[in-house]
């Protein structure tokens, strides 16, 4: 597993637009205000030239996307790549990604969302580590959240241990300022089937919506990078946007008859942003049905995804999971 070296003051961010980009003024304040936040902590931020544009939801064309990505890759003084948002198109520039390229030259890749296809099929493919965290509008509201100061914590190699946050936000709240916080409204309460679990392996893992546009096609290397670390067995964390109950029962089926949970030692579950379901099941019933046979444990409602805020997860990493009267601690292990 290839990790790549710490961040530090005097390095410079990347941040590019593989899926959507950012025109709204609200949404370019904010990107303004992250790269502000971020350059005082001694950070330079270089930003590539489609960020701020957007068509039918896509910031360019896909091979444009591609070369804006990779001319980050290239760039040495560059460690640290994150996404400007999410969005619906990313996989398409996945076909002109040149993946040897970014094995040659490690550095940490970051967002959330439809990033996921660009973050799992790195670690899948590339047997690198990447972080699923916020993408780079979250860096923009005037007081951090200690999630953010832990996102940088981690990449910085200062922070190792993460706990749950006593709240989040569970609708969405329009922006005006563009400087807000979350604005968390619902206490966290992580939950387990057993009331308490403590699980443990390599993570793996993002929005599901996404992973199911993967499974199949020819950047789906999830079973053989699985097969690799069966023996410390793959901590599955996993996070819905838009599935309803039956999507989301197929979908785990389809990915679990890929072999993609062949050594999953556990799974964890972040809080669904929109689910229905037209047979009025459940969201943990949906879950149960399909992978309860596996006999291993399951976490729901943790912080993970879309209902900010969120831990800062690392692709590949060995990592120790533990739940106790509805919150969680995170323990990652480079």
């Amino acid at each position: 597993m290839i990790f790549p070296e710490w961040i530090k003051s005097g390095d410079s961010i990347g941040v590019t637009a593989c899926s959507a980009g950012k025109t709204a003024p609200v949404d370019l304040i904010r990107l303004d205000s992250a790269a502000r936040q971020l350059e005082k902590r001694g950070y330079h931020v270089i930003e590539t030239p489609d960020v701020r544009k957007n068509e039918r939801g896509r910031s360019a064309e896909a091979r444009v996307r591609a070369e804006e990505l990779h001319s980050l890759v290239r760039n040495p003084e560059v460690t640290w790549i994150v996404q400007a948002c999410g969005g619906d198109y990313l996989a398409e520039m996945l076909s002109y990604t040149d993946f040897d390229e970014i094995k040659r030259y490690p550095k940490w890749y970051q967002g959330y969302s439809d990033p996921t296809g660009l973050l799992f099929t790195i670690t899948t493919n590339c047997d690198m580590a990447t972080v699923y965290a916020g993408n780079f509008g979250d860096f923009g509201m005037e007081q951090w959240h200690r999630c953010l100061e832990e996102n940088v914590g981690v990449l910085e190699g200062s922070t190792f241990t993460q706990k749950s946050f006593p709240m989040y936000k569970n609708g969405f709240a329009e922006r005006i300022t563009g400087y807000e916080d979350y604005q968390e409204d619902t206490p966290v309460r992580w939950e387990c089937r057993t009331g308490q679990c403590k699980l443990s392996g390599r993570l793996l893992g993002g929005c599901l919506d996404v992973l199911l546009d993967l499974v199949g096609t020819r950047f789906d290397k999830t079973a053989e990078w699985c097969e690799r670390y069966k023996d410390d067995g793959i901590l599955w964390y996993l996070e819905s946007f838009a599935l309803s109950a039956e999507r989301l029962t197929c979908g785990l089926w389809h990915l679990k008859e890929a072999g993609w949970f062949r050594h999953a030692g556990g799974f964890v579950f972040g809080r669904p942003t929109f689910f229905s379901s037209e047979n009025d099941i459940g969201y943990q019933e949906a879950v149960e049905s399909v992978l309860g046979e596996l006999s291993v444990p399951i976490v729901y409602e943790a912080d993970i995804g879309h209902k900010a805020p969120r831990m800062t997860m690392i692709n590949g990493a060995r990592a120790e999971l533990t739940t106790t009267d509805g919150k969680g601690e995170l323990l990652l292990k480079f």
